[in-house]
């Protein structure tokens, strides 16, 4: 046999071997085979073009010959014959011309610093960096996309750009760090994309969705669409400004929590278009006084019912009300017209989906392998692995985009309980303890600390708050005091003592009095929001309206009285759609609100209630400045435990507002009460005002007697409304 020469084996090696592997989408390197290579003194240039008849370069006319029964096409220039970057004309089996420059004539993009900060977890910006972006290389424009997927042994990018052809457009892996990137040139936004990916173990071949993926189809549809981010002017500049100085702990925060499918639709019951919401929305929560809007979560999501808490597009909002553009308009107008914007945030769980996170790269990348800490048994769906550094950096990134490139004011986190105990809702044998013992998490707490201190540096003014249902320590306490560090804690205790009390019958009342006053024994623990949510009207539980006692009038009353003493009590404030009106339906999220209702006076009483009590709250210090501080706070008396009734001020400087509220369907008349100040008292509100549907029983200015009660030095008789509240002002 006649010896070869080591270029020849080289040659043979590369037509034996890669040329197979590049054909059969199985090359986990396709850079050392394809594009421009250095031969002697002679460039080869070898392209692998399968939908091909013939090739040409662009900027010569030189044809690029085939390389005979295969798609591959080969070409040796010589010395300076090709310009930088080279440019291929060719025809497919149709009859249509295409015209590119090849993308494998192009080096490494992703700079090696950005990769080690992926690697150790800290880059709150990867997201600038993976997934797809438009791009430019020595003034030529494409995208480049880069995706995380450590245990793939190819990945290729697909789309409606190369017939969804995993043979077309392979990747390049940038080591044992696990990013595969490619530039694509003259690829523009709107281009539709997924990426395919060769499992390394099994030969299985998987298409998956961008998990940074900045828009998706329209659902059921879920490939990832490359966008534009430059485009869009924001005009919010004086509210971001005045964002970062904003106290907003001793600042009054109403918040309305929105389900955007279902609060309006067009004529038709089609969803409406971020910015048709934004107009109508902002004008609806501006006459009620709300300060925030707290959106039910907008990342991208296959399944309507879930309600956008099974999120598979943690960079991307929804396509169902449009563009990412659309709905920078919707956070642009709000700040515009004052008006906050919160998003619910879920990093607690994901679905099992195929073509989403789940065992991305054919194993079990952002999950667990095991089930008993990477599965959800009560919801169907997957645990992220907090300690791993991408997955951790993923989540971080994810949060930082939405109130960097969004201008969101704040993150709602989901199910914060399920993520601090390992074995949150499971069975004793069902969990695997953390390394000294325990069921705390403790990479899901480290996250947490890391997640409230990141974004508080980054973006002074924001707040992030805690849906969290247990007894945990210190939730919204500092992280260098041993706090997880959240600005704010949904008070669920509160609510379900509230609303269990409200549901009692007000004969029996009295027997449960300390359900009302319970909750004052830790109010200043944490900084509380006060929930009337969601997941209080859904489910069997019913309505707001419907969980109140009585008859049609009675259930009213207690409504109001509800709402009234959620407004007095000391925390931030928060209503979900509907609860505003008294809907008497449970919430669904398939179809809207029964606006027609407010045709009632009974229901539209609730609203005007509801806009009264928020420009109260808004416009009186003393209800609104120490939400959080026990100063502002003190029972005037707790004990009428037989009569139902509470009686309390809120206190801001010299400023007193007192609070007396009935639990009971009785006119209480020479209702003896203690006050802090000598002089007129003017009942300022009044749940049972016939401007409400109310019977109108109250008072109105009241002189101090100068007899000491109740531990204060003047006192006050008054009229109490039945199921009513009044607030009085000197």
């Amino acid at each position: 046999m006649k010896k070869q020469s080591p270029d020849t084996l080289t040659e043979k090696f590369v037509l034996d071997s890669d040329l197979v592997k590049i054909a059969a989408a199985q090359h986990h390197n396709p850079f050392c085979v394809l594009g421009r290579h250095p031969k002697h003194n002679k460039i080869h240039v070898r392209l692998y073009l399968p939908y091909a008849e013939s090739v040409k370069f662009a900027h010569s006319n030189v044809t690029i010959p085939r390389i005979e029964g295969s798609d591959f096409f080969e070409y040796l220039a010589k010395k300076g014959e090709l310009p930088p970057h080279y440019a291929i004309s060719w025809v497919d089996k149709s009859g249509h011309q295409h015209e590119t420059y090849d993308p494998y004539d192009f080096g490494v993009q992703l700079p090696e610093f950005d990769l080690h900060l992926f690697g150790e977890g800290k880059h709150w910006h990867i997201y600038q960096k993976l997934g797809a972006h438009l791009h430019t290389v020595d003034g030529i424009d494409g995208v480049l996309f880069a995706v995380w997927a450590p245990n793939a042994g190819r990945v290729s990018v697909v789309g409606d750009f190369n017939r969804w052809d995993g043979r077309c457009h392979p990747m390049r892996s940038l080591g044992g760090g696990g990013i595969w990137e490619l530039f694509i040139p003259n690829l523009n936004a709107g281009a539709f994309y997924k990426f395919e990916l060769l499992n390394r173990a099994s030969g299985e071949v998987i298409v998956k969705t961008d998990p940074y993926g900045q828009q998706f189809e329209y659902r059921p549809k879920t490939a990832a669409v490359v966008v534009d981010n430059q485009k869009y002017a924001w005009r919010d500049d004086a509210w971001l400004k005045q964002r970062t100085q904003y106290d907003w702990l001793h600042q009054p925060m109403s918040i309305y929590e929105v389900h955007l499918g279902s609060w309006r639709r067009d004529a038709e019951g089609i969803f409406l278009n971020y910015r048709d919401i934004a107009l109508q929305l902002v004008d609806y929560v501006k006459q009620l006084g709300f300060t925030h809007i707290e959106l039910l979560p907008i990342t991208e999501h296959p399944l309507d019912d879930s309600w956008g808490y099974q999120t598979i597009g943690y960079f991307a909002p929804t396509s169902r009300f449009g563009t990412p553009d659309d709905f920078r308009y919707f956070i642009d107008y709000c700040h515009q017209h004052e008006i906050g914007v919160i998003l619910d945030w879920v990093p607690a769980h994901f679905p099992k989906d195929n073509f989403a996170l789940a065992r991305f790269d054919g194993s079990a990348l952002y999950e667990h392998e095991d089930p008993r800490k990477g599965e959800h048994r009560d919801w169907g769906t997957l645990i992220y692995n907090y300690g791993r550094n991408e997955v951790r950096n993923f989540l971080l990134s994810s949060a930082l985009f939405w109130l960097e490139e969004y201008h969101l004011d704040g993150l709602r986190v989901d199910a914060v309980a399920s993520m601090l105990y390992l074995d949150y809702s499971r069975e004793a044998n069902d969990w695997v303890p953390n390394c000294y013992g325990g069921n705390e998490n403790l990479e899901a707490i480290d996250f947490f600390r890391e997640l409230n201190t990141i974004t508080h540096q980054q973006h002074p003014g924001t707040v992030i708050m805690a849906e969290e249902s247990t007894s945990w320590p210190q939730v919204t306490r500092p992280t260098w005091a041993g706090g997880l560090g959240f600005s704010m804690k949904w008070n669920m205790g509160w609510m379900h003592d509230v609303l269990a009390y409200m549901q009692q019958d007000p004969i029996h009342r009295q027997y449960h009095h300390n359900q009302l006053t319970f909750g004052m024994l830790y109010a200043f623990t944490e900084n509380f929001t006060l929930p009337f949510s969601h997941d209080e009207v859904v489910h069997g539980k019913g309505s707001m309206l419907n969980k109140m006692r009585g008859d049609e009038w009675q259930r009213f009353a207690n409504l109001r009285l509800l709402y009234t003493f959620m407004y007095a009590y000391p925390g931030k404030k928060l209503l979900f759609m509907g609860n505003e009106i008294g809907q008497g339906t449970e919430w669904n999220a398939n179809k809207t609100l029964d606006w027609y209702i407010l045709n009632y006076p009974l229901h539209s009483g609730v609203q005007a209630l509801i806009r009264d009590l928020n420009h109260l709250y808004k416009n009186e210090s003393a209800l609104n400045r120490h939400d959080f501080e026990q100063q502002g706070f003190e029972w005037i008396d707790c004990n009428d435990v037989q009569q139902s009734v509470l009686c309390f001020q809120r206190k801001h400087g010299q400023t007193h507002i007192i609070v007396v509220l009935n639990f009971t369907p009785v006119v209480r008349e020479n209702y003896h009460i203690g006050v802090p100040q000598k002089g007129v008292y003017r009942e300022i509100f009044n749940s049972d005002s016939h401007y409400y549907a109310g019977t109108n029983t109250g008072n109105g200015d009241v002189q101090t007697t100068n007899e000491p009660w109740m531990n204060q030095s003047y006192s006050l008789n008054l009229t109490l409304p039945p199921l009513g509240a009044i607030i009085l002002k000197i």
